[in-house]
């Protein structure tokens, strides 16, 4: 088996391999195992559950899936999921660790009849790796060459029919022949303040924590719409209470943990808010990505695939042919009277 891949069987106890990280260990224990105890994304569900039991009921494969949406909203989850539902074995890997076609047959010809295979951050798959995903996706086949020149032969391997499930977190870098070859396509959306607080609280009775309603509600409403993000900060409310001796999370410990970590009222973080100030300081003016970037020290993919996301959920910046602005909320959201910034008429919202 390669290093990149990693096989999973839903009929064995799960656990993690000797000397894993024991952070890494809760992490997984808080993974919903099945689709009655996912919470949140109901019309995906409810398509989910009609693909399954109509694969089931025919003997054949689930069609091929891809999940996309933000990070942390559970599309690892949901493949772990359909395999356990489709009582099949879970081949995991991802874009970047598939660098050659070989490396991919190698995981193609280990597949059994019915075998869910992940790729997370499937954007991110080489192009010549893509071209042989076609034939597998579709034929269940793939053409291996061996050697090359004159001597180059073509040897045809049969796959067993499988289910490949693909993670997205930038779906418009799929090309447009991959995309089309997945017959369920779903979008995973942030999470409502409501569907978080039930999120924590089965996290919390996973941990043993005694969660007080109103510091989940205090942790949901700073979680960004994201289970990952509001089980990490229920982790470290879960410390704060340890070292202080609290056998119940209240919502001032809970808020108390969150300003330490600088995670303010709005759920900003502190790039956040110099996202925010590098707006501000522009006095109203578009300011593009690249000048965004140097000036808070991050890269452009991480600015606009984690941080900008909320921000613009928020209403805090607007998106413009010429760059990004603030608005009045993003100058409140960091203390700053909307007054006192001078830009061209028309440009501030």
């Amino acid at each position: 088996m390669s290093a990149s891949e990693h096989v999973f069987d839903p009929h064995a106890l799960e656990a993690e391999a000797p000397g894993a990280a024991p952070e890494l260990e809760v992490e997984s224990s808080l993974r919903p195992r099945s689709l009655e105890e996912f919470v949140g994304q109901e019309r995906v569900l409810a398509n989910l559950r009609i693909a399954v039991a109509a694969a089931r009921g025919r003997s054949e494969p689930l069609d091929h899936v891809l999940f996309s949406g933000p990070p942390g909203l559970g599309k690892t989850s949901l493949a772990r999921i359909l395999a356990r539902e489709l009582g099949s074995h879970l081949h995991a890997t991802s874009g970047p660790a598939l660098e050659r076609p070989r490396d991919l047959v190698g995981i193609l010809t280990q597949l059994g009849r019915g075998d869910v295979l992940f790729v997370d951050e499937v954007h991110r798959v080489p192009a010549a790796v893509e071209e042989y995903l076609y034939s597998a996706m579709e034929d269940f086949s793939v053409d291996f060459t061996l050697d090359q020149g004159p001597h180059a032969r073509v040897l045809p391997l049969p796959l067993q029919p499988f289910t490949l499930v693909g993670a997205t977190t930038r779906e418009g870098l799929l090309s447009a022949p991959f995309r089309s070859r997945f017959g369920i396509a779903e979008r995973l959306s942030p999470y409502p303040v409501d569907e978080l607080e039930r999120i924590l609280l089965r996290s919390a009775e996973i941990l043993g924590i005694s969660l007080a309603l109103d510091a989940a509600r205090t942790i949901a409403e700073r979680a960004r719409g994201t289970p990952r993000i509001a089980n990490r900060f229920l982790r470290r409310v879960r410390d704060l209470a340890q070292v202080r001796g609290e056998k119940r999370v209240a919502g001032t410990l809970a808020r108390e943990a969150l300003a330490a970590l600088g995670v303010d009222d709005n759920g900003l973080e502190e790039l956040d808010r110099r996202i925010l100030a590098v707006l501000v300081a522009s006095g109203g003016q578009p300011v593009g990505i690249k000048t965004i970037a140097a000036a808070v020290g991050e890269s452009e993919d991480t600015i606009e695939d984690v941080f900008e996301p909320h921000l613009l959920r928020q209403g805090f910046i607007h998106k413009t042919g010429r760059g990004r602005v603030v608005t009045r909320a993003g100058c409140g959201a960091i203390g700053v009277d909307p007054a006192a910034i001078q830009g061209e008429p028309g440009l501030f919202p």
